[in-house]
């Protein structure tokens, strides 16, 4: 291993609530012998009370065709990945994102211009399910990418600041800005120093492959790119995750400090009650 995947493997391996494994578990049995791999990542990792938020995960599968009953679930996750769906187990509750080994591999490297799985695998995350050997080392690999891909892709434009905890929270203000997304500011300040030593060391480990991959498309073209994929994965989700609009509002009430409250035509038909609550969420600014 290189010094990156092993920090990152320590970091994988790092002990979780048990009840999170168990959901984690659970999620993987849904799809059978597709599955390889559940990663637990987000807020809520950092949550010590689970009891009412929305657990954030990724079930990587070895193939979409095998890891579905209806054929056009697998050909949407293979034409737009990741499919995201809603799951529930001893009062907790999870959103799950579904990715095959290959496109989580691809997905956390330059040679993707979308920022959607290399920004949010630089930072922490936890293996909470492997089928094998084989299936945990694929994890650590392909997640050992995201960091060198996220800090390539923000040096040219932040630089190479004397403290390295600025070109973290300059890459992270990029990637929000490259997606829709409901945060406060100085939401990418926040990430980075509330674990300032984890961000230290793992800068370090990555910069050498960092600057090896300097390159990919610029920044304007992330952006347009990703917050166009935001409303075509938004539009696929309200057919495969129940409870979309309710996730949606709860998501932007927690990170934005809003408080939007849904009306039952909004519960129904979740596409409709996105769209027509995007022009004042971003009049606003809860949404950027």
């Amino acid at each position: 291993m290189t010094a990156l995947e092993r920090l990152v493997a320590e970091e994988l391996d790092t002990p979780v609530d048990g009840r999170v494994t168990d959901l984690a578990a659970a999620i993987a049995a849904k799809h059978g012998d597709a599955s390889r791999a559940v990663l637990f990542y987000g807020s809520c990792l950092r949550e010590r009370q689970l009891d009412g938020l929305m657990l954030d995960f990724y079930l990587i599968v070895s193939d979409y065709r095998a890891a579905y009953a209806k054929r056009w679930l697998a050909v949407a996750n293979r034409i737009m990945p990741p499919n995201v769906f809603y799951f529930e187990r001893d009062g907790l509750r999870a959103k799950y994102a579904v990715l095959s080994e290959r496109d989580f591999h691809r997905l956390n490297g330059p040679e993707t211009g979308s920022v959607s799985v290399w920004a949010r695998f630089a930072q922490p995350s936890r293996l909470v399910w492997a089928a094998d050997a084989t299936a945990r080392q694929a994890a650590i690999s392909a997640i050992a990418r995201a960091a060198p891909t996220l800090l390539a892709a923000a040096l040219p434009v932040v630089g190479n600041p004397p403290d390295a905890l600025d070109l973290w929270r300059g890459a992270f203000s990029l990637t929000y800005s490259a997606e829709l997304r409901a945060e406060r500011p100085g939401r990418a300040q926040s990430v980075v120093d509330l674990d300032a030593d984890r961000y230290r060391r793992f800068g370090e480990a990555a910069m050498a492959q960092a600057v090896a991959t300097t390159g990919g498309p610029g920044w304007r073209s992330r952006r347009l790119q990703g917050k166009a994929l935001s409303l075509l994965r938004l539009a696929k989700a309200s057919a495969t995750f129940a409870g979309g609009a309710d996730y949606l509002a709860w998501k932007i009430n927690r990170h934005a400090g809003t408080d939007i409250r849904l009306k039952p035509w909004q519960r129904r038909w979740p596409l409709l009650a996105a769209i027509s609550l995007l022009p004042r969420l971003l009049k606003t600014g809860a949404v950027r």
